[in-house]
């Protein structure tokens, strides 16, 4: 029943943007905080940011402050992460995940990959 599908990966250049989307169905979008997690290659799960039911307040992992925005479009149900000033570090599988009232992602999306290299 309830479905996340990233978007809007892809290869590109350190320095380069890019924006992830995440398309929610199955649920009331706006009644969940939403956040999203990467994996990088051979390492586990990072959270990167999380973003409340009406976006409101969101929260950034160090890493990613300052350069990454996230954003949601209750109306659309999706979720975005614009990405600016990649790094390489910065590639690995992103993930949409949704959090319950106990703060558990109880659902994830498939993934999109992104990859910064030169």
């Amino acid at each position: 029943e309830v479905q996340l599908v990233e978007s809007g990966g892809g290869l590109v250049q350190p320095g380069d943007p890019l924006r992830l989307s995440c398309a929610a169905s199955g649920f009331t979008f706006g009644n969940y905080d939403m956040s999203w997690v990467r994996q990088a290659p051979g390492k586990g799960p990072e959270w990167v940011s999380t973003i409340n039911g009406n976006g409101g307040t969101t929260f950034y992992a160090d890493s990613v402050r300052g350069r990454f925005t996230i954003s949601r479009d209750n109306a659309k149900s999706t979720l975005y992460l614009q990405m600016n000033s990649l790094k390489p570090e910065d590639t690995a599988v992103y993930f949409c995940t949704r959090l319950t009232i106990y703060y558990k992602y109880d659902f994830w999306g498939q993934g999109t990959q992104v990859s910064v290299s030169s």
